[in-house]
């Protein structure tokens, strides 16, 4: 069994489409974006505004996604304002600034998306997207033959 191989490759992937996403906004003009402020962009776009539910979903902690959408509010990308849901809560929202950018980052994922299905195949394509849509379930549980200790 090939048991590294798969975060290893799903990983390399995924940072060759953000290197690729990164340096096409670039070329554009579009000034540089880290890694997680590209998934703070993603996860906006995909309709998870709210900082705690995209640090959740990124697998970072609230006060480093405060951060950095406090960066990306200081680019002009996004904004934050109250949830109007719930006075409680913020919401990240992209600026007119942001939107442009999104544009561009959209048409630059078209492109690499195109770009791989020509070097893959179409079937494989279409067959790497339906393995990567299944559903695989819950996520898989640890199996503990001691109680995990808190460190202090």
């Amino acid at each position: 069994m090939r048991t590294n191989q798969l975060i290893i490759a799903l990983f390399q992937r995924f940072c060759w489409l953000d290197e690729g996403l990164q340096s096409r906004l670039h070329d554009h003009g579009w000034p540089d974006v880290s890694r997680p402020q590209s998934m703070v962009m993603t996860n906006v776009v995909s309709g998870i505004v709210r900082p705690s539910d995209i640090a959740r979903n990124i697998g970072v902690s609230r006060q480093a996604i405060h951060s950095t959408i406090g960066q990306m509010v200081t680019l002009g990308i996004v904004q934050l304002e109250p949830d109007p849901a719930d006075r409680r809560h913020m919401i990240v929202s992209l600026t007119d600034l942001g939107a442009r950018m999104r544009q561009d980052a959209q048409r630059a994922m078209d492109a690499m998306t195109t770009q791989i299905a020509a070097r893959l195949g179409q079937p494989q394509f279409d067959a790497l997207l339906a393995a990567l849509d299944a559903d695989w379930g819950d996520n898989i549980e640890l199996v503990a033959s001691a109680p995990r200790r808190r460190s202090a």
